[in-house]
């Protein structure tokens, strides 16, 4: 098992996991890095693909992870480079998973005998999850119908941020929610906001504004952007009427400016 950290990106003998996707002129080493780059890329290597001209795709992963750690050892790589923590003890990996308020996103595993199979998705994931508060800012739907929940915190400054969207409801779940929402009044907080449908997306969300009083626990991986907003959609948990929105814990990284913050005349991401 592995510590799930980033996305990955696949290269020419190494498969890492990197913060910076680029091409990259060869160097002897290394085909895809320059060393004038190498201090912009951090990567860490979790699969061997092929050593030596030999392609090691077919070996079973415990032969390839065993000779990736030789190549680390025999080359004495360092930084940018680094060898991803791997173990088969059930002790380690109740550790790492502990490691969520560092940024620790869960695990990924596979079988110790699979060999590696191109255009497959060889490994499994295991996110760790918590529940957490939000404000309903809006739907997608109509407020009596709702199909998905847009949510919010105030942040720092008490005004109202965009963090992210529920998945799909079900529909006990929609006229149960439908229940609960008021519409929007004039002076919304979000009035003049649009919203990307997801990441990279340019089609936008068909959103009604509702009164931000109603506060919702959704389920949620601990994944967040720079911004502090999620980037997988929450799942639906339960109402909170129990709670108002000064309950809920306070959004403290601003929102960076650039076309994701929301605001009059800007997107939010969905």
């Amino acid at each position: 098992m592995l510590p799930l950290r980033l996305a990955s990106a696949e290269r020419n003998q190494l498969r890492t996991r990197s913060r910076y996707r680029r091409e990259h002129r060869p160097t002897r080493e290394f085909p895809f890095l320059r060393k004038r780059d190498s201090a912009n890329l951090r990567a860490s290597a979790f699969d061997l693909l092929r050593l030596s001209g030999t392609v090691t795709t077919g070996w079973p992963y415990w032969r390839r992870r065993a000779a990736l750690e030789s190549v680390f050892t025999a080359r004495r790589l360092f930084a940018p480079w680094a060898l991803c923590p791997s173990t088969t003890d059930p002790d380690t990996v109740r550790e790492w998973l502990s490691w969520a308020s560092v940024g620790m996103e869960g695990l990924v595993f596979k079988r110790l005998t699979d060999a590696y199979k191109p255009s497959v998705r060889g490994w499994q994931k295991y996110k760790v999850r918590e529940t957490s508060e939000a404000i309903v800012g809006a739907v997608t739907g109509s407020p009596t119908d709702p199909r998905t929940l847009l949510l919010g915190r105030y942040d720092a400054e008490g005004r109202l941020q965009y963090v992210g969207r529920t998945t799909a409801l079900a529909r006990a779940t929609g006229t149960a929610v439908a229940d609960l929402l008021k519409a929007g009044r004039h002076g919304h907080p979000w009035t003049g906001w649009s919203f990307s449908a997801g990441w990279g997306s340019r089609e936008q969300l068909d959103v009604t504004l509702v009164d931000p009083g109603r506060v919702v626990e959704v389920g949620v991986d601990v994944a967040r952007d720079a911004s502090g907003r999620w980037r997988h959609p929450a799942r639906w948990h339960r109402a909170r009427p129990d709670l108002s929105p000064t309950d809920v814990p306070r959004l403290m990284t601003p929102p960076h400016d650039g076309g994701t913050r929301g605001g009059p005349g800007r997107r939010a991401t969905g």
